[in-house]
């Protein structure tokens, strides 16, 4: 029988056996492995810990009292608001002055000055107009004229009116209210006393004034301009003017402080008008309010006329004035006893507003 080689490509029975022996062999011999090293990490990290604690008793601290020592997460801090400085008493003043005679001012705010500082402020201003040449050859006096509590003077720069009352010496030189108004370059410059006065007054347009006082000659306190003889047809946007140089010569005023100057200032009160663009006077300026042309409804109204017809909220009665302690007193007992309601002009109404930009504005 011839010899025979084995087929390569036939592996004997038993080589299957001898494998899978062998694989459970390194099966076994990895797990161990593995135990092994697990161990020794153990001990390594126990050891570890071991270290720690040593350390830290030495320290006199315990891992807990560590842990709550670690800083805690860090957050963004709070700013820490600046300290609002105090206000000082002149300032308390100005702010509580200015507070009250900004509530109707809803185009330009009032610049206001210390109230303490009125009445001193007055007199310098009058020591100063006396020793004025061209003052001196008007004539000025500021000494009492017996049966005229008042004396008006315009700043026309500065588009002002502040009413005085008698100092102690008998001389108007304290401060009583303050007005916003609108005189024009051709306003006179000098001192004059008041010769006439109307409920309406036809002007210079034609247009119609309320409340018109005569300073001299041609010249008026009056209310801003009306298109007509109508309480609801104000040239709403010359109102939009007070405040600043804006007439032909004479004084608009708000219904309000003109009607007080024609109730309260009888024919043969002094008037002085000078200049001062610097210093509105010793009360400061009023602010003004806005009436808005495209509201037909109110643009027709002055804000501060007290006709019971008038759409304007009664708050603005009281207008932008700036008043000392003892005009709010007459102003508030005035509207308890009415002592001003003889004196309104009829309300006669047109019942619509003109419309400025056909008619143009005049006055």
């Amino acid at each position: 029988m011839p010899n025979q080689r084995p087929d390569p490509r036939r592996r004997p029975a038993h080589s299957a056996a001898r494998r899978r022996a062998r694989a459970q062999k390194l099966r076994r011999r990895a797990l161990l492995t593995g135990v092994v090293c697990f161990a020794v990490l153990a001990a390594v990290a126990l050891g570890c810990l071991a270290v720690v604690r040593s350390t830290a008793k030495a320290h006199g601290a315990t891992p807990e009292s560590a842990q709550a020592a670690a800083p805690a997460p860090s957050t963004p801090a709070e700013p820490t608001p600046a300290p609002t400085p105090a206000m000082t008493e002149e300032e308390m003043r100005i702010a509580e002055a200015t507070a009250t005679a900004s509530a109707n001012a809803t185009k330009d705010a009032p610049v206001v000055t210390d109230p303490a500082t009125w009445n001193e402020r007055g007199k310098a201003l009058m020591d100063k107009l006396c020793a004025d040449e061209f003052f001196i050859s008007e004539g000025i006096k500021v000494d009492e004229k017996e049966g005229y509590p008042y004396l008006i003077a315009v700043n026309r720069a500065a588009s002002t009116v502040t009413v005085y009352t008698l100092d102690e010496e008998g001389r108007y030189t304290v401060p009583y209210m303050a007005m916003v108004c609108s005189g024009g370059e051709g306003t006179p410059l000098g001192f004059f006393a008041t010769p006439v006065s109307y409920q309406w007054r036809l002007l210079s347009g034609p247009c119609y004034g309320q409340y018109a006082t005569r300073i001299w000659d041609a010249y008026l306190f009056h209310s801003v301009p009306y298109y007509t003889q109508h309480k609801d047809d104000l040239e709403y946007d010359q109102f939009n003017q007070l405040g600043t140089l804006a007439s032909l010569g004479c004084i608009r005023l708000m219904v309000n402080d003109v009607k007080w100057i024609y109730d309260n200032c009888d024919i043969g009160t002094r008037v002085i008008i000078y200049d001062d663009a610097e210093d509105p006077g010793p009360m400061g300026k009023p602010g003004t309010i806005y009436s808005d042309p495209a509201d037909e409804s109110m643009r027709g109204w002055d804000p501060t006329d007290p006709d019971p017809e008038n759409p304007w909220d009664d708050k603005y009665l009281s207008g932008t004035t700036i008043r000392s302690q003892a005009a709010w007193d007459e102003w508030n007992a005035a509207q308890e006893d009415g002592r001003w309601n003889d004196s309104l002009t009829p309300t006669d109404l047109q019942g619509w507003s003109t419309d400025s930009s056909i008619e143009g504005t005049r006055g």
